[in-house]
């Protein structure tokens, strides 16, 4: 749900419901899989031996991602996809949000809160911490529309939430109750004050730090007080007052915080990563025109996902590499995407990172990944030998990368085999050879990927084509896929 940040920027509307928040119970059922639930990787979240990842349901894996636990509203999760992902130790918050039909459209709306304090095996919902109507010292928010959660911070005795139309909330109850806090003093009214949008917040174990539109902000006395570093008001400030994420890294020269901040209203604002070592007083800005997502750190080396792919600096910023493209390396799988969403790293060093396209893993500082990729097998009677996805395909805008789209042909091998794939027109004259004679070493679930180009490399027309899987003994079979502009 981060990537949706923006487009609440310049949509804000309240309408009444009089709701009231909504707590239940629930025990631990959720479904086990071999692969995850969806390809959309909102948040990552690592702690102790668990790696959660917030897709369309909430998955976890506690043996680097050979079986996943599926969770979803029949186990207490909220309804929608993750919007954000906070662990301490046992305790686990989870956020969800969900589109949903307006008079003005299709809009984001909260799914709510979950937490569980046994690492997910019990947990408690929360419905979206919205305001009473009858609220006169402030403006209440009393919907959920518009009003997602995307980020949380666990302090020592409270919880923090940062959603936009519901602004800066706290809990010291376990979500029982929550309160509204302002960064400003000024009575909360998200659609007077840009600081009211809030959309980022971080404990740093001393200071809690939050991002809105309108800067970062730090309270070192639980949010009674706070001092606002913005683009304006420091010789040295950030880049921009649209603040998306805030991450703390560690190092041996102290901490450093880190900030993706992106331009909100003034036009000598910019999209950057700003970061600061001495608590906010001066800021460096870094990676000028990059929209960031997100940080993670493994000792003195930051990692920051972006728009435009996977940058690692182990020198304060003042370096720069970018990852390559990313495939598996024992099946060839790729991360058809340059927009990456979401990351983590183990106490091990093992990177996990979260994409549009998928999920990769790196074991090696990101010398050889694993790809887990949510699909459905083949292997099954019920199940066709082979399917395309996505289709419809648009070359322009499906699973872009390096200038291509990709639609990827889907099916299964019992005993190592030959793949041959080919792709025909309507009139079955022969548009491309996908593979050939590819040889698979194992039984499994593969894919091979086609570009939507012809043999001399022009990108086909509109139209319906066949495909075929040829695979050594055991037959050759057919699908197809619409391609359109």
């Amino acid at each position: 749900m981060k990537n949706k940040i923006c487009i609440l920027l310049s949509v804000f509307f309240t309408i009444n419901l009089n709701a009231q928040i909504i707590r239940k119970s629930f025990s631990l059922t959720s479904e086990n899989s071999s692969v995850l639930s969806g390809n959309v990787i909102n948040d990552v979240a690592v702690s102790r031996n668990s790696v959660w990842i917030g897709t369309n349901y909430l998955c976890r894996t506690n043996d680097n991602g050979q079986s996943w636990q599926i969770f979803s509203e029949k186990d207490g999760i909220g309804r929608g996809s993750v919007s954000a992902i906070a662990v301490s130790g046992d305790t686990v918050w989870v956020a969800t949000a969900f589109d949903t039909l307006t008079a003005l459209g299709s809009l984001i709306a909260g799914g709510g809160l979950a937490w569980s304090a046994d690492n997910g095996n019990t947990w408690t919902w929360i419905s979206q911490p919205i305001d009473s109507a009858d609220v006169t010292e402030y403006s209440p928010t009393t919907t959920e529309i518009n009003n997602p959660t995307y980020d949380i911070a666990i302090s020592d005795s409270l919880v923090w939430i940062a959603s936009f139309a519901g602004g800066l909330r706290k809990s010291s109850d376990m979500g029982k109750t929550w309160k509204v806090v302002t960064v400003d003093g000024n009575p909360f009214s998200p659609t007077k004050y840009y600081t009211h949008r809030v959309f980022s917040c971080m404990y740093d174990g001393k200071s809690l730090w939050v991002g809105t539109a309108g800067g970062v902000h730090k309270s070192d006395d639980g949010g009674k007080t706070w001092v606002t570093f913005n683009h304006q008001n420091q010789g040295k400030g950030i880049s921009g007052n649209f603040v998306v994420a805030l991450a703390l890294q560690k190092t041996d020269r102290g901490p450093v915080v880190w900030a993706a901040t992106v331009e909100a209203v003034d036009q000598d604002e910019y999209r950057a990563v700003s970061f600061t070592k001495d608590g906010g007083l001066t800021w460096h800005v870094c990676l000028q025109g990059e929209f960031a997502h997100n940080f993670a750190f493994y000792g003195n080396d930051v990692y920051v996902v972006t728009n435009s792919g996977l940058f690692k600096s182990s020198d304060y910023g003042e370096h720069w590499a970018v990852f390559p493209d990313i495939t598996d390396f024992e099946t060839g799988e790729g991360l058809f995407t340059e927009e990456f969403y979401s990351i983590d790293i183990s106490n091990a060093g093992g990177i996990w990172l979260g994409t549009n396209d998928g999920l990769g893993y790196s074991f090696d500082n990101g010398v050889t990944w694993k790809v887990f990729r949510a699909f459905k097998s083949t292997s099954f009677d019920s199940e066709p030998e082979t399917y395309a996805y996505p289709n419809p395909f648009s070359p322009f805008r499906h699973n872009r990368i390096n200038g291509e789209g990709h639609v990827r042909f889907q099916y299964h091998i019992t005993t190592p085999s030959y793949i041959t794939v080919k792709v025909y027109d309507f009139s079955m004259n022969l548009v491309k050879v996908v593979a050939q004679d590819k040889y698979r070493v194992a039984e499994g679930d593969f894919s091979e990927t086609w570009n939507g180009k012809n043999e001399v490399g022009d990108v086909v027309a509109n139209g319906v084509y066949f495909y075929s899987v040829d695979i050594q003994g055991k037959g050759t079979f057919w699908g197809k896929v619409m391609v359109v502009d």
